[in-house]
Order: structure tokens, then C-alpha cells, then sequence
């Protein structure tokens, strides 16, 4: 009966690893809501935000923020890249990578040098490993990520832009569709991109307070931080999605695989007490 202590010990320890995947499921499964509620309360800001950015972009200004020019020639581009801090979340992170570092790849083909930031501990794990210039990091936000936690990185990329050292900026995240489906998404931040919803150029300007340089100055960058902020809540909420339905599945084959071996091993042991039987047998006709 070796081969079915083997078998039972492979059972015991398919069954203690189905009891894991079954605990991180219900886990994310009661964190999804909460997550989903940030989400969905962060929204309409960083929605509304955008709109004041598209009718700002499309005054008639005597000054124009250099956030909102659009360079001749690109010459770096600069990605801020949005993971999770733990794994076991199915393809989540890893179909992230795969078409960033397509895009990086199209970069570098044209002469063009790639510069990094990276929100959360897989993506600067990754990034680390590879021939990427990386700026900064910030890591281990929590399920509750606050703004202040991500102003540092957010900084590091806005003076680059604003000292020239970078022509584009970027931001990469997975974006919460619903608890099937998460899609990386690419959204450029610098220079400002147009508006989603056309807004008719104004023949006239609004009246800044002090001066327009302090006003554009502090609505521009409270707008990139409220994108970086919804993008990172968008990633909790996909982390959580993808790792229940991750550990879901994780289970469910667990479960197929122990109804196997147990069919193994009944076949195991059936034979070795069929064999036993024959010993017995021959031997009495021996004697």
C-alpha cells in the first residue's frame, strides 16, 4: 500500500490547499463591495474635474500652462504604472505588463527613451528586472489607499515633465469593468489630451485669482492627482474581482483533482486487496 499512503497524502494536501483558495475567495468576495463603493464615490470628482479641465483647455488665454502644449518632437516618454501589492489575482497584473511592454517596445523602436513610476509592490518587482529607467516607487497602499500616499511619485513625474526631462506622460491601470471583466487601460495625462465631449472654443476667458499661472498651476495638478487617485481605486476594486473569481476556479479544479485521486486510490487499494487474496489463495492450494 505504498503507492496509496502516497495517493492519500497528495489528497490531504490538495484538500489543505482548496481550504486556502476557499478562504482568500470569500475574502476578497467581502472586500469587493467596500472597494467597489470607493470607486464608485471617487467617480463623479475626478468626471467633474475633467469637464473644468476641457473648458479651461479650450479658453481663449493670453498665458497657456505647459501642461497643456503640445511638444514638436517627443524624445522620453513617462509611464505611471498601477499594480497590486500581492498576487494570486489570476492574469490581472501580468496582461498589464504584457501590453505595456508592447507599447514600451514601440517607444524604443522609434529612438524614443521610456522613464517609469510605479504604484504598488508587482509592478516594481517587474520593472526592476528590466531595462526600464524607474523614477520612484510607492508600495504597500492598502485597501484603503489614501492621496497622500501617492503626491510623491506623482511629483517626481509632473517636475520631469515641467523641467523638459519628458515630453508625454502616461497612466496604466486595470479598469473595473464588472466582476468578469477587468481591461488594461492606457490614459495619456501630459500634455493634456482633448476633451472627450466636444467643447466649443471660447472666444473669451474666465477671471483668475490671483493670476492664471497660480490658479492653472494648482487645478491642473489636483486634476492629474485625481486621475492617479481613481485609477488606483479602480486597480483595488479589479484586484479584489479577479482574485475571487481566480480563487473560485482555483477551488472548483481542486475539487475536480481530490475526486480523482480518491478514484485512484480506490483503484489502488481494490488491486492490492485483490492481490492479497490471490497470495492467500495460492498459497492454501500449495499446501
Amino acid at each position: 500500500m505504498a503507492g496509496g499512503r502516497e495517493i492519500k497524502t497528495k489528497i490531504k494536501s490538495v484538500q489543505n490547499t482548496r481550504k486556502v483558495t476557499r478562504a482568500l475567495e470569500m475574502v476578497s468576495a467581502s472586500k469587493i463591495r467596500k472597494a467597489q463603493e470607493r470607486m464608485k464615490t471617487s467617480r463623479p470628482y475626478a468626471r467633474v474635474m475633467k469637464q473644468v479641465i476641457g473648458h479651461l483647455a479650450q479658453a481663449n488665454s493670453d498665458y497657456q500652462h505647459p501642461y497643456m502644449i503640445e511638444r514638436k518632437e517627443t524624445k522620453r516618454v513617462g509611464y505611471v504604472i498601477v499594480s497590486s501589492d500581492r498576487g494570486l489575482a489570476g492574469g490581472l497584473n501580468n496582461n498589464l505588463f504584457r501590453k505595456l511592454l508592447g507599447e514600451i517596445r514601440k517607444w524604443q523602436e522609434q529612438g524614443v527613451e521610456v522613464d517609469v513610476v510605479t504604484i504598488g509592490q508587482k509592478a516594481s518587482v517587474f520593472f526592476r528586472r528590466i531595462k526600464v529607467n524607474m523614477l520612484a516607487s510607492v508600495t504597500h497602499l492598502g485597501d484603503k489607499p489614501h492621496l497622500e500616499q501617492l503626491v510623491g511619485v506623482i511629483k517626481v513625474m509632473l517636475d520631469a515633465y515641467s523641467a523638459g526631462n519628458i515630453d508625454r506622460v502616461y497612466l496604466t491601470y486595470n479598469d473595473f469593468v464588472n466582476t468578469m471583466t477587468q481591461r488594461a487601460a492606457f490614459d495619456q495625462l501630459l500634455p493634456l489630451p482633448e476633451p472627450e465631449t466636444q467643447v466649443a472654443r471660447h472666444d473669451w476667458d474666465y477671471i483668475y485669482e490671483p493670476d492664471a499661472k497660480t490658479v492653472l498651476e494648482h487645478v491642473l495638478t489636483r486634476y492629474i492627482e485625481s486621475l492617479v487617485y481613481q485609477a488606483v481605486l479602480e486597480n483595488v476594486a479589479s484586484e479584489h474581482a479577479a482574485r475571487m473569481v481566480a480563487m473560485k476556479a482555483a477551488s472548483d479544479n481542486a475539487g475536480k483533482l481530490i475526486d480523482t485521486l480518491k478514484l485512484v486510490y480506490n483503484k489502488a487499494r481494490q488491486a492490492a486487496i485483490t492481490q492479497e487474496i490471490s497470495e492467500i489463495v495460492g498459497g492454501a492450494a500449495a499446501v
